[in-house]
C-alpha cells in the first residue's frame, strides 16, 4: 500500500523543527524520528499527515551522557546507542533491560528512545522503565523548554502531554544508585510488542528490600505503576514467598473493565499475564541481587 501525498521538511535544529510545527499548526503534521511506528501507519492508512517533519538528523538530539547523579539520553538516540553506553547500564538498568528485549537488531539500530516515548503506544516497551526510573521528559516548544515527570507525561492511548508545537528533546534519569533493573514481557507472536511487559527496579539493604518500583506496559491504555506490588515487597526479604505474595497483587489497583481487550488477549487473560510476568521480573531481580554475593 502507498501513503497519501504529503509535504516533507527536514529540520536541521530543534528551533527549526518548532518553527515548522508552528508554521503548519493548522495542518495534520507528524514528526519523523526512527520511523518504525509512523511509516507502517502511513502505509496502511492509519496515519495520513499533510506534513511530515523529519527530525532524525538533528545531532543535538542524540547522545548518552552522565553528569553527577543524572543520566541524559537525547530523544533521537537509537536503542543500540543506549546499549553501547556503559553509563546507561550503570545509571539506568531498568531502561537498558527493556531495550535489550525490544524488537530485533534492525529495530534497535534504527528506532529511537524519544520516538518510542512520544508515540505512547500502549504496547510500547519503554513507558514502564521510564516510570520506575523516575524519568523526566524535557520538551521544547515556542516558549522554550519545560520538564514533565514520566508519571504526568502519558495521558492514554497515543496521547501525551506534548503540545501541538512541542517535541521531546531529551530524557533525564536519576542514577539507580546500585539498584538492579529487570524487564519481563510476553511478546505478541505477530508483532513482538508486549501483550504485557513488566519493569522492576529493586534495591536492597542487607536481606531486606529497601526500595522497589514496578510498572507495566500493554495492560492499560498507558504505562502504569503497580503500587500494591511495591507496598507488599518493601521491607521484605526478596525470596520466593515474598515475590509470590507481591506478584499476586499486581492487578489490585487496576480496573479490569478498563484493561486492554483485543484479538491478542482478553482483559482477563492480560490480568493473569500481569501476575505471571510481575513474578518473573521480580525473580530476575532476586537473582541479580544474589549474584554479586555468590561471586564473593
Amino acid at each position: 500500500m502507498f501513503p497519501d501525498e504529503f509535504d516533507y521538511y527536514e529540520a536541521e535544529s530543534v528551533s527549526e523543527a518548532v518553527d515548522l510545527l508552528e508554521e503548519h499548526a493548522m495542518a495534520e503534521t507528524e514528526l519523523l524520528a526512527g520511523g518504525h511506528s509512523l511509516l507502517p501507519a502511513m502505509k496502511t492508512g492509519l496515519s495520513s499527515p499533510d506534513v511530515l517533519i523529519d527530525i532524525s538528523g538533528i545531532e543535538e538530539l542524540r547522545g548518552v551522557s552522565a553528569e553527577g547523579d543524572t543520566l541524559t539520553v537525547g530523544a533521537m538516540t537509537r536503542y543500540s546507542e543506549v546499549l553501547d553506553a556503559d553509563d546507561a547500564r550503570e545509571h539506568a538498568p531498568a531502561l537498558t533491560a527493556a531495550i535489550e528485549q525490544l524488537g530485533d537488531r534492525q529495530v534497535r539500530n534504527r528506532g529511537t528512545v524519544g520516538g518510542n516515548l512520544s508515540h505512547a503506544d500502549p504496547a510500547s516497551d519503554l513507558p514502564g522503565p521510564a516510570l520506575v526510573s523516575d524519568a523526566t521528559l524535557v520538551v521544547h516548544g515556542p516558549d522554550g523548554e519545560r520538564s514533565v515527570p514520566a508519571e504526568e507525561f502519558f495521558f492514554g492511548m497515543y496521547a501525551t502531554d506534548l503540545g501541538p508545537s512541542e517535541l521531546l528533546v531529551r530524557v533525564e534519569l536519576p542514577s539507580a544508585d546500585g539498584a538492579v533493573g529487570t524487564y519481563a514481557k510476553k511478546p505478541s507472536p505477530s508483532s513482538g510488542y508486549p501483550m504485557v511487559g513488566v519493569s522492576a527496579l529493586v534495591a536492597t539493604d542487607g536481606d531486606a528490600v529497601s526500595s522497589v518500583k514496578v510498572a507495566a506496559n500493554g495492560v492499560m491504555d498507558h504505562g502504569v505503576r503497580l503500587e500494591p506490588v511495591e507496598d507488599a515487597l518493601t521491607g521484605e526479604t526478596l525470596d520466593d514467598d515474598a515475590i509470590e505474595a507481591a506478584a499476586s497483587r499486581a492487578a489490585d489497583d487496576l480496573d479490569e473493565a478498563m484493561m486492554m481487550d483485543d484479538l491478542q488477549a482478553s482483559a482477563a487473560f492480560r490480568a493473569q499475564l500481569l501476575e505471571v510476568y510481575t513474578k518473573r521480573a521480580l525473580q530476575d531481580a532476586s537473582e541479580r541481587v544474589s549474584a554479586p554475593a555468590a561471586a564473593d
